[in-house]
């Protein structure tokens, strides 16, 4: 079977997590480029690949793109890449509004793959815990919370480009960790939020000297179709907290609790049982039984997950449907549910959140394109003018 070519925008700390899982699912990189020329060779060199200049990169031949740089520029090459006929994985979030991630979805047509690395969904007891709320286990569902913290952004003197709302997008703790916990929440339960209260906040306006308008954290409740409800508590300036992403569903018979933190194991509660069940224990789905790599005491973690989700997606370029593997329809969401709790921070009140159906003009999509009809990706520098 014929490697899979693939080619990487972004070289920092999630690109080469990008590239080990290609590398893990069978990938050969090919090409590279980065916001400088300097760190593209550097990324080249290691992953044995070819550095291009950005509005080079979709002229490239290889299959599928990874898209790891800042927000901002997701779907100017996201855009890029559909148009030269690539699959397609896009970080999140896939694009900084809704009308972007609406218009990108629009774009994929029949035969290419698109993904939104929502990579919480491939820890195998995450699964279990999707599957025992899926399967009726909890009793019927009524309620739901967590939290996801982590303290990186804590200092005042902490910065980097997610800060600035040019290159990160309008939200950033709620549309960088935020909308992880929610796609866990709705994969796992089959809710839909429909009603949701935010109240944003920051403690640092300024950061390495520099003014600050995006938030440190939010908390959020909110409400589904079906009636349940749900709070979340989401910040990066909580000191001690690396990602710490926590979720607790509960239902009429059973709670279960799934820490990304300790990733090996779930908490089962009932009023006369509370066990803990760990990854390769019997009783374990199939599903989760599918994306444990490591046999039993062998911890799997975050790259493991995240080689699981490259896996499906390179799984789908071959004709394969892999259950649960998110496309940018889950990017869209996120994209909605960020706007929602925008608003309602803003207003002050419960906003309504729609599912998002509704077909979108191209043309609108703010994607520059240069006359010889070849993406020109803008640079952090440009995208500040």
């Amino acid at each position: 079977m014929k490697a899979i070519r693939v080619g990487i925008a972004g070289t920092g700390m999630i690109g080469d997590v990008h590239a080990r899982a290609a590398r893990a699912a069978g990938g050969v990189i090919t090409h590279v480029t980065a916001s400088s020329a300097m760190s593209a060779r550097s990324f080249a060199d290691r992953w044995d690949a070819v550095a291009v200049e950005p509005g080079d990169l979709v002229r490239q031949d290889f299959d599928i793109l990874h898209i790891c740089t800042p927000n901002a520029q997701h779907a100017p090459l996201a855009l890029a890449a559909l148009r030269a006929g690539k699959h397609v994985v896009c970080e999140k979030p896939l694009a900084v509004s809704v009308d972007e991630a609406r218009a990108l979805r629009d774009a994929v047509e029949a035969g290419v793959v698109d993904a939104v690395p929502f990579v919480y969904r491939y820890h195998p007891m995450a699964r279990q815990m999707a599957d025992l709320a899926r399967g009726g286990h909890l009793g019927a569902l009524h309620s739901a919370h967590g939290s996801y913290l982590q303290d990186w952004l804590l200092s005042s003197e902490a910065s980097s480009w997610r800060v600035d709302p040019v290159l990160g997008g309008p939200s950033r703790a709620f549309g960088d960790i935020g909308v992880h916990w929610f796609d866990l929440f709705e994969f796992s339960t089959g809710e839909r939020v429909t009603r949701l209260a935010a109240r944003l906040f920051r403690v640092h306006d300024a950061r390495s000297g520099a003014a600050v308008s995006t938030e440190d954290g939010a908390s959020v409740m909110f409400e589904t179709a079906n009636g349940v409800v749900g709070v979340v508590m989401l910040s990066q300036i909580s000191a001690g907290r690396k990602n710490r992403l926590r979720i607790s569903l509960e239902g009429t018979e059973r709670t279960v609790d799934f820490d990304q933190e300790r990733p090996e194991t779930i908490s089962l509660g009932s009023p006369g049982d509370n066990r803990e069940l760990s990854r390769g224990a019997s009783g374990e789905s199939a599903d989760s039984r599918r994306l444990s790599f490591l046999p039993a005491g062998h911890p799997q973690g975050y790259q493991d997950a995240f080689d699981g989700f490259v896996s499906d997606v390179y799984a789908a370029t071959r004709g394969a449907e892999p259950y649960g593997l998110p496309r940018f329809g889950d990017g869209l969401r996120a994209a909605v549910l960020t706007e929602a709790v925008l608003r309602s921070s803003e207003h002050r009140e419960w906003v309504d959140v729609f599912d998002d159906d509704v077909r979108f003009d191209l043309d609108m999509l703010p994607a520059k394109i240069a006359d010889d009809g070849h993406p020109s990706v803008p640079t952090p520098a440009e995208l500040r003018k």
